[in-house]
């Protein structure tokens, strides 16, 4: 790839209620340990990204009057928005930003905030509010771990990010936590998601850079033993799982 592999952060003057500029510093920090050159573009609220620019997409968590803001900004674009996802952009949506993918998501006084439709996906407010430390169970990268804080119950058609082992997930009911579409990572999951989760940080990376030069990339393996340690008295003293429930490879 001979430009730099381009993240665009959209909207983080609104969309940025659960520190989703960590998930931004951490791709671009395991981008430049490994020598691969990288930019982040930074998108205002009001303004309709050139989707075709990018090679990796972030669209995080804002409250309901935000989440409804940037709703409007990017439905102007859907169409564009429905064929870059089938095309194969990778897209992290992050809480309110998951829940923009679907079709609507209902508010407590049931009026309905429209979609981008990019997923046969619904969100509809619920009470209790569903709040906790998480753990998840994925085929894909291990255990991935942090926080979740929604009132929203997520439903959809897909596959999902992971099983939930603690925690509540899309709706508390079903056991599953986020979605995963193509090249779409969407998750409940935050606090920031990334930093404490290198393996799926590394699989966002691999996935945008093999999206920007259509060949399968190899990622050269960091020294991530602070992030192991962290994460192992993370699981021990916040999720305390039973240890034959902990991927040995990612405690």
């Amino acid at each position: 790839m001979q430009r730099p592999l381009c993240i665009a952060h959209l909207y983080p003057d609104l969309l940025n209620l659960y520190a989703d500029k960590g998930n931004i510093q951490t791709l671009v920090s395991r981008c430049q340990w490994r020598g691969i050159d990288v930019e982040v573009v930074s998108v205002p609220a009001g303004t309709t990204p050139r989707l075709s620019d990018y090679d990796l997409v972030l669209l995080g968590g804002g409250s309901d009057r935000e989440q409804a803001l940037v709703g409007r900004t990017l439905l102007s674009s859907q169409p564009e928005w429905k064929a870059a996802v089938e095309d194969g952009l990778p897209l992290l949506a992050i809480c309110g930003g998951y829940q923009l993918l679907g079709e609507y998501y209902q508010l407590p006084n049931k009026a309905k905030v429209p979609g981008l439709s990019l997923l046969d996906l619904i969100t509809e407010a619920g009470e209790p509010r569903l709040i906790g430390n998480v753990a998840i169970s994925s085929e894909e990268c291990g255990m991935i771990i942090g926080f979740e804080n929604h009132g929203g119950r997520t439903t959809h058609s897909h596959d999902v990010l992971g099983r939930v082992k603690k925690g509540f997930g899309n709706n508390g009911t079903d056991g599953g936590e986020g979605v995963r579409y193509k090249n779409v990572f969407g998750t409940y999951i935050h606090g920031p998601l990334l930093p404490k989760n290198p393996a799926l940080a590394d699989l966002v990376l691999k996935t945008a850079l093999e999206h920007a030069s259509g060949n399968t990339v190899e990622l050269e393996p960091l020294d991530d033993r602070f992030e192991t340690a962290a994460r192992k008295a993370f699981l021990e003293r916040r999720i305390q799982l039973p240890e034959e429930s902990v991927p040995a490879a990612q405690a």
